[in-house]
């Protein structure tokens, strides 16, 4: 009995699967669905077969292939979550509906039936009820099985959408972003009208793709990338380990010492980058300049020496979801407190950092390269900052509120 195999496949307790079973030297497939439960291992103890139309479910055939397959199951070791590879596969796929089935929707509509019961006459889920109406049913809200049909063939026959593009219609797209200065859209719905298929987003991942290596095509884009929401770079990276806002205590809101909100600030030009941190009870500032830039493992092991110091009195540290702060597990690791981010464009959940930056902008204007500025020369505006009376502070400066509470 062969097995169709899939290497990506990781199962874990509780999980359902579909895929299919054939005999050896057939090309019959046999469609199963799988249930995997455990206590901490993963044991298939459950197997649900089903059948294509015509074959019963007590066919002696399709009886054996589910005994093999429940033999091979039962030799997966306790606590082995993975499932082996030389022994079978499930493929999770979707379920795609048959004209039969249509017919029956069809039918079953006609005869007020509820959209649940045709889903367990058909045998499918009833999102796929849901969405087979969605797409056939038209403005009138009216199913018409042979039209679905039709659909479905016809869709079936286009060409995918992720299909590869011809060099040709690379090199036409290419030459009319060159010498005419089109748009990516002007681009793709003018080759469209002579039939040849490019999208908008394909043009745009080669001209990201090309800035990435050091090319030019982004010069010839009206705005050249600059108010695209995706990085020239390529594609968005996530921050892993991201704890979001959300999750952190309501404790963290100024009023007790050793909460921490840190941002980055960037020279003219983009060139040049400072970490800043605030204390938020004291507003006491803190700045370095970055020797790497952005470079997120360099500004977290600045951030370590910063605040290495005061590690015990530290609780909690809120910053943005720049990218520069993707190694912030090496910041937590160090000080033993959590690191949270602010929601996606949320700049006043993190108030504190905020005015502080726009202090800094005081001595540091937004115009200016920060190769005219040393450490020496941040470090004294710093003290400048921290040495001024604040209101909040029934006029004393952040310095003395901040040693107060270290000592």
């Amino acid at each position: 009995m062969n097995f169709i195999r899939n290497r990506n496949f990781r199962a874990g307790p509780q999980t359902s699967l579909e895929g299919f079973i054939c005999p050896q030297n057939s090309d019959k497939k046999q469609k199963i669905k799988v249930f995997g439960r455990s206590g901490g291992g993963f044991r298939l103890n459950n197997l649900y077969l089903k059948t294509p139309r015509g074959l019963g479910a007590s066919s002696p055939h399709v009886l054996s292939y589910v005994k093999k397959f429940n033999e091979q199951c039962n030799k997966i070791k306790r606590g082995d979550r993975c499932l082996p590879r030389n022994n079978y596969i499930c493929i999770a796929m979707y379920k795609q509906i048959i004209s039969e089935q249509r017919y029956t929707i069809n039918v079953l509509l006609q005869k007020k039936m509820s959209k649940k019961d045709i889903a367990k006459a058909i045998n499918v889920d009833l999102s796929t009820i849901y969405r087979e109406l969605k797409r056939n049913s038209g403005s009138r809200n009216h199913y018409n099985w042979e039209t679905a049909e039709a659909n479905a063939r016809r869709k079936k026959r286009r060409t995918p959408g992720n299909r590869r593009i011809s060099q040709e219609v690379r090199e036409e797209a290419l030459r009319l972003l060159k010498e005419k200065q089109w748009s990516p859209e002007q681009i793709s719905g003018y080759l469209a009208k002579e039939g040849k298929r490019i999208s908008t987003e394909s043009i745009y991942r080669i001209i990201r793709k090309d800035k990435k290596e050091g090319g030019s095509l982004y010069k010839n884009c009206r705005h050249r990338l600059k108010h695209r929401a995706r990085p020239v770079g390529g594609k968005r990276i996530v921050i892993p380990n991201r704890v979001s806002i959300s999750e952190r205590p309501k404790e963290v809101d100024g009023v007790r010492f050793g909460d921490f909100e840190m941002d980055t600030i960037v020279g003219k030009g983009n060139c040049g980058a400072i970490v800043t941190l605030v204390e938020k009870q004291t507003n006491m500032l803190f700045m370095r300049k970055l020797k790497h830039g952005k470079n997120a493992k360099k500004l977290a092991e600045t951030v370590k020496k910063i605040l290495m110091p005061f590690k015990g009195k530290i609780k909690s540290i809120t910053t943005d979801n720049g990218m520069e702060f993707a190694a912030h597990e090496i910041i937590s690791k160090s000080l033993g407190v959590p690191v949270y981010f602010a929601d996606p464009y949320s700049s006043w959940q993190k108030g504190a950092i905020e005015n502080a930056n726009g202090l800094v902008r005081q001595y540091i204007p937004k115009s200016a390269a920060f190769s005219n500025f040393s450490q020496q020369k941040i470090t004294k505006f710093t003290a400048k900052i921290n040495e001024r009376p604040r209101k909040k502070l029934n006029f004393s400066t952040p310095k003395e509120c901040f040693y107060k509470n270290i000592s």
